[in-house]
């Protein structure tokens, strides 16, 4: 078989010279002109919940020639913008090293198959997260231990955190290794504090950013908080692509080729010499050439999110609980979450004035049926169940106007004060 658009013969499509070929069609003193790559408008509703048409429609004169280029080179996989945003994402979160992947998943997966995680190993995470951050140990042979998380940030409970690790060891069935604490809904972590826990007890300590890149903890932006970061550029994601993608961020060296090796199926320094069992998660060029359009305007897009929750507080903040501020950090805002006892009811009291909603997340990991043989069960882990029955997201994004805002605001406040 030729091979043909099997991405197992190079790791870079278009790399080859391409030679002219005699047409009895086309004189060879004849070239086709340049075109103008175009995107098409499209309709941008008032009201939209993560603000993606919107942004599109803001950014398009921009996003063009990125992908414009991209089909000028034909480097589908691997063409130069992965380079090029590479290093424009490493000097934005101030690391040595990103490396691009196909997913917040394979972001995850990538550094800890790196790090060889697997068989007996104890992975430490909080069960109130996306199923992606829970699956990956599993994925890879290890058990995850479930975690709770603080009340007010949502984030994983350090004390509780601790005493996991302790009951582990104790134990003795399975091995401490890593710790991945996430970043729930913009807000980083305690980074500094989990980092002293995980160099204590010496843990590899993986941050889940997907939801907070650009945000920040004091001068130091997401990416730079903990030894290794992943996170996400699916759509609705603070920078998102057109389709999935990832990264991963680092100033270890030895880690970043051990990724770079894995997400290309394990390759060494020579083509088609295997060091290790890897992964197909390359980042796509086409999603590259739009997040390089679209970095440029993160740090306006986080502020403006920041204005709008702060907005929504002088709506909320009296009669709900609304996201926590902490002094030292600056939250992306991927989500605007509040906590209300009759959080069904205010939904669908909001889906009737047609303000959209969204209930992140409804169970939390250690009852779902995949994982609740890892879990101790319903009552186990009280804060996250809790928040699971009173969270509820309202509609955020950069490009939201603040009379919207408002309204929504207004609303919100109308359908929990109503009885």
């Amino acid at each position: 078989m030729s091979g043909l658009g099997d991405d197992r013969n190079s790791d870079r499509t278009g790399e080859n010279t391409v030679k002219k070929m005699a047409s009895p069609f086309l004189s060879d003193t004849v070239s086709a002109p340049e075109a103008t790559f175009f995107l098409p408008d499209t309709d941008v509703p008032d009201l939209e919940f993560a603000g993606i048409k919107a942004q599109y429609a803001a950014l398009r004169e921009v996003i063009a020639p990125q992908i414009a280029g991209v089909f000028r080179h034909c480097q589908f996989v691997n063409g130069p913008e992965i380079t090029e945003l590479e290093d424009a994402l490493a000097d934005f979160a101030g690391v040595n090293h990103a490396i691009g992947l196909s997913s917040g998943t394979d972001a995850l997966i990538a550094p800890m198959l790196a790090e060889g995680i697997g068989q007996g190993d104890a992975v430490f995470l909080p069960a109130f997260t996306f199923t992606a951050t829970a699956e990956v140990p599993l994925l890879l042979g290890a058990a995850p231990v479930f975690v709770d998380v603080d009340p007010r940030t949502f984030n994983i409970d350090l004390a509780d955190l601790e005493a996991k690790i302790d009951v582990v060891r104790a134990e003795g069935v399975l091995k401490p290794r890593a710790i991945i604490p996430v970043d729930l809904f913009g807000l980083p972590a305690e980074h500094a504090a989990l980092n002293q826990i995980a160099d204590k007890e010496g843990l590899f300590l993986l941050a889940d950013a997907a939801q907070s890149f650009g945000g920040r903890r004091g001068n130091r932006r997401v990416g730079s908080l903990a030894p290794v970061t992943a996170t996400s550029f699916f759509p609705a994601k603070p920078l998102g692509c057109y389709g999935d993608g990832g990264a991963v961020f680092t100033d270890d060296a030895k880690l970043a080729a051990g990724v770079r090796s894995v997400r290309n199926h394990g390759q060494g320094a020579e083509k088609y010499a295997i060091d290790q069992v890897g992964l197909n998660a390359r980042l796509d060029t086409l999603q590259a050439a739009i997040l390089l359009a679209k970095l440029p305007s993160l740090d306006r897009e986080i502020e403006a999110r920041n204005r709008l929750a702060d907005r929504y507080d002088s709506f909320l903040a009296d009669i709900c609980i609304t996201p926590q501020r902490d002094a030292d950090a600056h939250s992306a805002f991927a989500q605007y979450c509040i906590l209300v006892d009759d959080r069904d009811g205010v939904q669908s009291r909001l889906a009737e004035a047609s303000i959209p909603t969204a209930i992140y997340y409804p169970k939390p990991m250690h009852v779902q049926e995949p994982y609740a043989r890892f879990g101790d069960g319903p009552g186990s882990l009280p804060v996250s169940e809790g928040l699971s029955r009173c969270i509820l997201a309202l509609p955020i994004h950069g490009y939201m106007r603040d009379e919207v805002a408002d309204r929504i605001g207004e609303m919100v406040r109308l359908a929990i004060t109503r009885t």
